[in-house]
């Protein structure tokens, strides 16, 4: 089973105050937009971009296998807008961790040759130790960058195709695409892993994300979801895996959770509920803010059946169907509720450990990712809990996975995360690119 960490990387400031008003009664704070970049102070911008940098590479040193990374834009609870440069650094700055990108806006490219000769540079300084993940984004990505949300999952299939063909076709040639042309393709930087850098697809509750992702053998991520709709969706991968003529397992699977671990109970409490304050996180339950649905859910992006299902799994209201719904009872929404349907699990290795047996054993993912040091963590929080992740929560945590029987997708080689042709290609000796 692979371990990873990640950390949303929010703006923190100590005199920030966002402004404070009611939202149908239940929910405080303000909408997602709302606030100008001129409440945004560079000197704390340069300190926490370094600081987020030395976590990761402390969570390496401390045993965990991957450093997970996501991107959003315009976002203060997410400083990584341009996630690669962070992966550069420490492609370069890590001795052996993955470098797990999820993921990049696919959509939002309009040059991906671009992305893909930035995604092989990463793989090459990592030697090989990078996993690209590619989202379609949200409504707030298509908004800031001004992409038409109505071809929204085209581009996103299409950037796909012609990454894949990039990585594993020799140049030069020619792309004549219905989004993106070019007259020449034959970038001078090909990624050291053959026959491409693993493709992961996180997602939270698209189920044509879902299905695409597995008629393609790449591995599902599903992001802090409560467990119940988690099950359901891993059913419908491995359900359309067997439709598309084999056998998925753990491999195919990951889920991302929040853990914090301290050394006593009492601290735990206490920093724990820091996971639900700070700058407001449309994708935080408890923290949501305003959210405005017409940026979540604009024309295009996400199809009456996969709207119809997360309301069926989810409940009407919920956005994103992470720990709660965001119009509903608030205290649906609250540390405590939180704690107990396992959207949170903060306590001491003691704790948390059978925690999070229960879930590997209810969703059997051989990838997990835990997700800590957000919110308003300071950096002796996430470092507390790093040296507790790394001393007592990680081995245990391995051995939980080896007596379930979780294999990551790099202990079964069966092709997981690999664009199928070009790894038949590589398995019968054939060169697949560059």
């Amino acid at each position: 089973m692979l371990i990873g960490h990640f950390t949303e990387q929010p703006w923190q400031h100590p005199n920030f105050q966002a402004p404070v008003t009611p939202a149908g009664g239940t929910v405080y704070g303000y909408a997602d937009l709302d606030l100008s970049n001129g409440d945004y102070d560079p000197a704390v911008g340069a300190q926490l971009y370094n600081r987020y940098i030395d976590e990761k590479l402390y969570a390496e040193e401390v045993g965990f296998d991957a450093l997970m990374m996501n991107e959003h834009h315009s976002a203060p609870f997410c400083m990584q807008g341009v996630t690669n440069v962070e992966a550069c650094i420490l492609a370069r700055q890590s001795k052996k961790a993955k470098i797990v990108i999820l993921g990049n806006v696919m959509p939002i490219w309009d040059d991906p040759l671009w992305l893909a000769e930035q995604l092989a540079m990463i793989d090459m300084i990592s030697h090989g130790r990078l996993v690209s993940g590619w989202v379609r984004g949200t409504g707030r990505e298509s908004v800031t960058h001004n992409a038409n949300p109505t071809f929204n999952r085209e581009r996103w299939e299409e950037s796909h195709q012609f990454m894949v063909k990039t990585w594993t076709t020799p140049g030069p040639f020619r792309w004549e695409g219905k989004h993106f042309q070019y007259r020449y393709v034959n970038p001078w930087s090909v990624p050291l892993q053959r026959p491409h850098p693993p493709i992961w697809i996180p997602g939270v509750a698209s189920q044509e994300t879902v299905i695409w992702t597995a008629k393609h053998h790449f591995p599902y991520v599903m992001l802090a979801t409560l467990l119940e709709p988690t099950k359901q969706y891993f059913k419908l991968y491995h359900d359309t895996a067997a439709e598309a003529g084999y056998k998925s397992g753990t491999q195919n699977l990951g889920y991302l959770f929040k853990v914090h671990v301290e050394e006593t109970e009492e601290k735990a409490d206490e920093v724990g509920r820091k996971y639900i304050r700070g700058v407001n996180n449309p994708f935080n339950t408890g923290n949501e803010g305003r959210v405005r649905p017409w940026i979540q859910s604009l024309p295009g992006i996400t199809s009456r059946d996969s709207l119809r299902r997360s309301a069926e799994l989810f409940g009407r209201a919920a956005p994103v169907g992470r720990g709660g719904q965001a119009g509903g009872d608030p205290a649906a929404r609250g540390y405590e509720a939180q704690v107990q349907n396992l959207s949170i699990i903060s306590g001491t290795p003691k704790s948390v450990l059978p925690k999070i047996r229960h879930i590997l054993e209810e969703l059997r993912p051989g990838s997990v990712f835990f997700w800590d040091g957000d919110g308003m963590m300071e950096h002796d929080d996430q470092v507390r809990s790093l040296r507790l992740h790394g001393a007592e929560v990680i081995p245990a945590a391995r051995e939980m996975g080896k007596e379930l029987g979780l294999l990551s997708p790099y202990e079964v080689n069966d092709g997981t995360g690999f664009d199928q042709e070009a790894w038949a290609k590589v398995k019968a000796g054939a060169p697949a690119g560059g």
